[in-house]
């Protein structure tokens, strides 16, 4: 089983994360943030533009604009923004069978899955982006020592510390980019 932010949800994190780690120090364009965090800049206006729907960023256009949090990182907690991108986090149907409950009033593992889902919703409530983009920090620093348990490393990607974007290292989970064609005139 597995328990991973969708597509839309991961850029979302992402750029919230760019945000609270460089507040206070003015707008970020959205460029930048595309950069730093190895979100697609087609994609990443559409995620701020919710995000301002939604009253978590302010977006001033013009050459000094960008986009800037509305409020302090040690505000925004990781469920919040999560559920602007995802949705609720809720059990909305059986575990068993993916649709309503057979049974009468539960399944069998519905409390158990319920006490599962709120532990998640309460860790998530309780992680800030001010947390993590401390945590960021200290990983780029290499000053991080809490150890994952992923089976399989993934790759920092995005330019960070004026280093160069690792999504096309070797080790990149990404295939490489396509080469163009070229029209050929005759």
């Amino acid at each position: 089983m597995q328990v991973t932010l969708g597509r839309k949800g991961d850029y979302t994190v992402r750029a919230v994360m760019d945000l609270a780690r460089h507040h206070g120090q003015g707008r970020r364009k959205a460029r930048e943030i595309a950069a730093e965090m190895d979100i697609p800049e087609r994609y990443l206006p559409q995620i701020l533009a919710n995000l301002v729907r939604q009253g978590l960023l302010i977006a001033v256009a013009g050459p000094d604009g960008g986009y800037a949090l509305v409020r302090d990182p040690a505000e925004i907690t990781l469920l919040e923004v999560v559920e602007m991108a995802e949705g609720p986090v809720a059990l909305e149907s059986c575990v068993l069978r993916g649709g309503p409950c057979d049974w009468e009033h539960a399944c069998p593992l519905h409390v158990h899955w319920k006490r599962a889902q709120e532990a998640l919703t309460t860790e998530l409530s309780a992680t800030s982006f001010r947390d993590l983009a401390e945590v960021d920090a200290a990983l780029e620093r290499g000053t991080y020592t809490e150890r994952s348990d992923h089976a399989k490393a993934t790759p920092r990607a995005g330019i960070r510390g004026g280093s160069t974007p690792r999504a096309t290292d070797s080790t990149s989970s990404r295939p490489p980019p396509r080469p163009r064609r070229r029209r050929v005139e005759e």
